[in-house]
């Protein structure tokens, strides 16, 4: 049977490379996002603060249990942006436990020298250096409050013990004394430090009475494992967790995180609908080939061949076709993983000494999962010309079934249903709900089509049947019997053209639609003319002093930060927020829906349409949230607003926020001066009050946002542009087998006295009749999905699409359906007639 099956498939090399390079490419797709997700998997960040600790409690991820929209009981994890604290207190209880030698309490501040070409420093209380661990090489430790050590990279050749040096700490310059320099006797990419005395890191901390975190040292001899569960009750009764051995690195905020959830959730998700992709695909060209080998596979039938020996010669084609998938596909596979990852590293995503996982173990799902998708498509296509008596195998073959199954058709009208009530229900609803529901409407959508083809292709064929007559003549009418004579074998075509165009005319215009909305929400809603900015950290006084300006109308100080809140599916989300002084509405127009600004006081928030529909939050009831440290939060919901993409999804007040971000400084300042008042000279007057502040145009704010928001699409854009690369793939593997196997048709019309510009005007008017319902389905779907999703996202009714979008999308449908088509036909018109009549079908 394998001897039999392979000669066959050399027979039919177009069929086969077809298939073969539809499964070829999904397992290089596949194999390359499953590697990023076995990379995210597999990370385990390498302990560098608290390397010289056995172990540290702390607080860096927020776990909640609840119950989603069903009743479900569920529990979600995230990390917290602004890293947690645990009371300081509980280092004192630390150590009281029996095998504790030092429990240290530390405290990270950010510090920035003033010195031109260094990097911003961290700082910390010098009882602290031991734990990653530091060593004096000159001077001695701090002893006055006024005096520090240094890192050894800091310190150069410019900085000894008995100088002195700038540094911006919370805000303001301060004068410190160098009373020694320290370097750390393990390698590692922490920024530079610099070390207060103890009392000076406590007085300088931002949340009174809690630390970062709590190393801790044993004594020698201690039981390690007692002393690991002994620390991790008492963790659990603060709140915290500690993490010891292998996952002391947990403990720690770094890049490496960050970098470990994108690419469990890029990969991860993409890999999911590329899956998806590769069931059509797969499904649709192995289904076809079948289907155009009917006669060869009822020949076998009336020989005499059993149905069990028909299912197993197709099947192990198709395994004989995954595994040379495999063999093309894994490497291709590799070499994928290697560019994405030097892309992402390029563009400051990951880290480059981010481990990528061996991709083998994902090239061995990637092909296991091809090939049951192979084989399942090759099992099924195979199951009606296997399931009928021999007898009736050769005229089952010689004529397109006049019927589709009852079964197709009851299955395709539910999905359509499905998919209609997914439309009604994006459009009635809003945030992630509609979200979830629009992203899931396309593919309900096109597996309806997939179903419904056959009559779909048949009642475009009536449809079009009276134009198709009056441009093409004879040619015409002899397209329209074939489109509807083979409206079964046509209903791959038009699925995978249908895919092609739903993706790429939905999911990549939602990436235009959101950057455009986001630049021109902050545009449309910034009042203010100037921002005083400093990557330093502004104090609160600077907003102040900015009102004090002749000329000056309003100023208002933001801080940027994030808050974790509950969204209908009971999970967890972290979403952007700001923190602003009670003025902001005289500089920011958020387009407040329902509510005031002016109500944000005390413990309140304002919210975006996206977010409140998200989470179910109505104004003026109390709502629950986590602001970035984990602290719990009650708070009032004072307003709702539009421009959430602007300025972000969450608007709280100072006094919410105050002690739970990384300082109690601004990011900016927002000014709004007078029509005509000149405070220019005056605002550069107030930046230079402030160390490294400037003045800049707000424009000057919403070009960074543009091109921050351009760099982050790019991973989207990459992904979204594989699936609708794949797409277009498919369509034209199956319209160019299509193309081939119409041999023996072909040559049968040409016999019978037609020539062969009737048989390409003919070709030509089934392209136009099968395009014309193919982009009026697809248009129609990308146009609904498109809509929902920014709708629900924006709130905007009608989406933006590109000047050229849609003329890309439908001009190269079109130039793809052309040329899978028109070349493979016109190869065939040039083989004499008598030569290929008795070849295959």
């Amino acid at each position: 049977m394998l001897k039999i099956a392979a000669q066959l498939l050399r027979r039919r090399a177009g069929s086969a490379t077809a298939t073969l390079v539809a499964l070829a490419a999904g397992i290089m797709i596949l194999t390359a996002m499953g590697a990023l997700v076995q990379s995210g998997l597999a990370f385990k960040p390498t302990p560098q603060r608290y390397a010289a600790a056995d172990a540290v409690v702390a607080l860096r991820d927020l776990t909640l249990t609840g119950e989603d929209f069903t009743g479900e009981s569920v529990s979600a994890t995230v990390a917290l942006p602004e890293g947690g604290t645990v009371p300081a207190a509980l280092a004192g209880q630390i150590r009281q436990v029996p095998g504790v030698a030092a429990a240290i309490a530390d405290e990270s501040i950010p510090v920035r020298p003033l010195a031109a070409g260094t990097p911003p420093a961290a700082g910390h209380g010098w009882s602290s250096a031991v734990l990653t661990p530091y060593r004096l090489v000159a001077g001695e430790e701090p002893a006055a409050n006024d005096e520090i050590v240094v890192d050894a990279r800091l310190a150069g050749g410019a900085l000894r013990p008995g100088g002195q040096a700038d540094f911006v700490v919370s805000g303001a310059t301060q004068r410190f004394r160098i009373s020694g320099v320290a370097e750390q006797t393990r390698t590692s990419q922490l920024p530079p430090a610099v070390f207060f005395t103890d009392a000076r890191a406590e007085a300088l901390s931002v949340h009174p009475g809690r630390v970062d975190a709590i190393g801790v040292v044993a004594a020698p001899g201690a039981d390690r494992a007692a002393l690991v569960s002994a620390l991790r009750q008492l963790a659990a009764t603060a709140g915290a967790k500690a993490y010891a051995g292998d996952d002391l690195g947990w403990a720690e905020q770094s890049d490496g995180t960050a970098a470990r959830d994108l690419l469990i959730q890029a990969g991860g998700a993409f890999g999911g609908y590329v899956v998806l992709l590769i069931v059509f695909v797969a499904s649709g060209t192995i289904g076809l080939s079948v289907r155009h080998r009917r006669r060869e596979l009822a020949l076998l039938r009336a020989i005499a061949a059993t149905p069990g020996q028909a299912r197993r010669l197709i099947a192990i084609e198709a395994a004989l076709l995954g595994a040379a998938a495999a063999v093309l596909g894994v490497p291709a596979g590799v070499l994928a993983t290697g560019w994405v990852h030097d892309q992402l590293v390029r563009r400051n995503f990951i880290n480059a000494a981010f481990p990528i996982a061996n991709p083998a173990l994902a090239a061995v799902a990637a092909a296991a999962v091809t090939m049951l998708v192979a084989l399942g498509a090759a099992l099924i296509a195979s199951r009606r010309i296997a399931r009928i008596r021999p007898t009736e195998a050769l005229g089952e073959a010689a004529v397109e079934p006049a019927r589709s199954g009852k079964v197709r058709l009851v299955s395709g009208l539910v999905t359509l249903v499905a998919a209609g009530g997914a439309s009604s229900f994006t459009a009635g609803t809003g945030g992630q709900a509609a979200l979830a529901a629009a992203q899931g409407m396309l593919f309900l959508f096109v597996i309806a089509v997939a179903l419904l083809a056959p009559w779909i292709n048949r009642f475009g064929a009536r449809l079009l049947a009276p134009a198709l007559r009056t441009v093409w003549g004879t040619s015409g009418y002899l397209a329209t019997a074939n489109l509807r004579a083979n409206a079964r074998g046509m209903a791959a075509v038009l699925t995978a053209l249908v895919l092609a165009v739903g993706l790429g005319g939905s999911v990549w215009f939602l990436q235009d639609n959101l950057q455009r909305q986001t630049v021109g929400q902050s545009r449309d809603g910034m009042l203010a003319g100037h921002a005083l900015v400093s990557p330093a950290g502004l104090p609160a006084s600077a907003a102040g002093e900015a009102r004090k300006i002749p000329g000056v109308q309003a100023a208002t100080g933001v801080r940027h930060t994030s808050v974790a809140v509950k969204i209908f599916t009971g999970d967890i989300q972290v979403v952007t927020a700001q923190a602003i002084d009670a003025d902001a509405a005289a500089t920011m127009d958020l387009k407040v829906r329902e509510g005031s600004l002016s109500d944000l006081r005390g413990a309140s928030v304002a919210a975006s349409g996206l977010q409140a529909s998200t989470s179910g939050w109505k104004v003026g009831e109390q709502v629950e949230l986590w602001l970035g440290d984990g602290t719990p939060a009650t708070v009032r919901i004072a307003a709702i607003y539009d421009r959430g993409l602007g300025f972000g999804d969450v608007t709280l007040t100072r006094d919410v926020v105050a002690g739970h971000t990384a300082t109690n400084l601004d990011d900016q300042v927002l000014i709004r001066s007078a029509p005509g008042a000149d405070v220019d000279g005056a605002l550069a007057e107030l930046a230079g009050r402030y160390p490294a502040s400037t003045v800049v145009p707000t424009t000057d704010l919403t070009g960074h946002l543009a091109h921050d928001l351009a760099v982050s699409a790019w991973l989207n854009r990459l992904l979204i542009g594989v699936m609708v690369g794949y797409a277009a793939l498919a369509a034209a593997n199956t319209m160019v087998m299509a193309a081939l196997a119409r041999r023996r048709e072909l040559s049968l019309l040409r016999l019978v006295g037609v020539t062969r510009g009737q048989v390409k005007r003919m070709v030509h008017a089934e392209q136009v009749g099968l395009l014309g319902v193919a982009l009026t389905i697809g248009a129609a779907i990308a146009a609904v999905t498109l809509a929902a999703v920014v709708n629900a996202v924006t709130g905007q009714p009608v989406p933006y699409v590109p000047p050229l979008g849609w003329a890309a999308v439908l001009g190269g449908t079109v130039l793809l359906a052309l040329f899978t088509t028109v070349l493979p036909v016109g190869r065939l018109l040039r083989v004499p007639p008598v030569e290929s009549i008795g070849i295959k079908e």
